[in-house]
């Protein structure tokens, strides 16, 4: 059976995503039997139609996007936008940026993560090339809506991350194969403020891109956030919560009972610690080490880690 893994970036973890493309080319006998890598989803900074995490500052150039999506692309995996900002209003639909996102990317092969409905009207209606998936963003804790989710024209469904360890609700979802699941969420279970926390980033999101226009002495003040539940959440320590999914765990239980697809979080990730999630999901125990390895080796070279080096000195003996 074949096993799908939707990983995060399309700007920040990019040069890491496409390292990894080419370690499976290079080294298949490093990697887990009948994995997949099927979409990386994320954003261009700064699109404002963008939610679930906030977008980087640096936005990029026509060239830059048409590159990256051409690239992933011709990989045959699909550039999922998560398009997932819940306060979006008609006039937000006119963004010349996030539209031209989307026609660099309309080509039959790609993928949008969806939240609101009056942006997913309008996709619809202007792209209707693109598959489009039900977002984790909207919440549904009850598995009838669930089902109810799955019965609309969505390509896939991804799961609130507080179903991971309900089996008997999960053996009730009629159509598992269509259904996403989150592995490695940061938030502790059932966290209480996961939904104000996506409205601060669509809050903060528009501020920012106001502010791009500013000079630094009109410049308004990003709305602050600080969640107790997960903010200081680590690698090893989501490890512990009853959401997280081991790796043994996802093919001995979810893909037994029917699940094959799975999500990856870490678009605002540190970069060791995405490298050190993909080797746990992605690359066999006896293999884990050289893989880590090979990557790092090759972000060095890359330039994408930037080692210093010591300046020579002389020698000059003691009076």
């Amino acid at each position: 059976m074949e096993i799908n893994f939707h990983l995060p970036g399309l700007r920040q973890n990019y040069p890491l995503n496409m390292l990894l493309l080419g370690l499976m080319e290079r080294k298949p006998e490093y990697f887990r039997e009948g994995i997949r890598i099927a979409s990386f989803y994320g954003e261009f900074p700064m699109s404002l139609w963008n939610g679930g995490r906030p977008s980087g500052q640096d936005q990029c150039d026509g060239a830059y996007i048409r590159e990256v999506v051409r690239n992933i692309n011709s990989k045959g995996i699909a550039v999922r936008y998560t398009w997932t900002n819940m306060l979006l209003n008609e006039e937000d639909l006119k963004d010349p940026y996030c539209n031209f996102c989307m026609k660099v990317a309309d080509n039959g092969m790609n993928e949008v993560m969806i939240f609101s409905p009056i942006l997913e009207k309008y996709i619809r209606e202007n792209y209707p090339s693109y598959k489009l998936n039900s977002s984790t963003c909207k919440r549904i804790r009850d598995i009838d809506q669930v089902n109810q989710e799955l019965e609309k024209d969505y390509y896939m469904v991804v799961l609130d991350y507080n179903f991971n360890s309900k089996f008997e609700e999960l053996e009730k979802i009629q159509d598992k194969a269509r259904c996403e699941i989150l592995v490695n969420t940061g938030c502790n279970p059932d966290c209480p403020r996961r939904g104000k926390h996506y409205e601060n980033i669509a809050k903060n999101q528009r501020i920012m891109l106001k502010n791009r226009n500013m000079p630094p002495d009109r410049q308004i003040p990003l709305e602050p956030w600080y969640c107790r539940y997960g903010d200081d959440s680590d690698f090893h320590e989501i490890q512990s919560f009853r959401t997280y999914i081991k790796a043994d765990e996802l093919w001995e239980k979810y893909v037994s009972m029917g699940f094959k697809n799975f999500k990856v979080e870490g678009r605002t990730a540190d970069l060791f610690w995405l490298l050190e999630t993909y080797c746990y999901y992605l690359v066999k125990p006896e293999y884990q080490g050289q893989a880590r390895i090979l990557l790092l080796d090759n972000l060095v070279a890359n330039r994408v880690i930037m080692l210093n080096r010591l300046k020579p000195k002389k020698w000059i003996p003691e009076e």
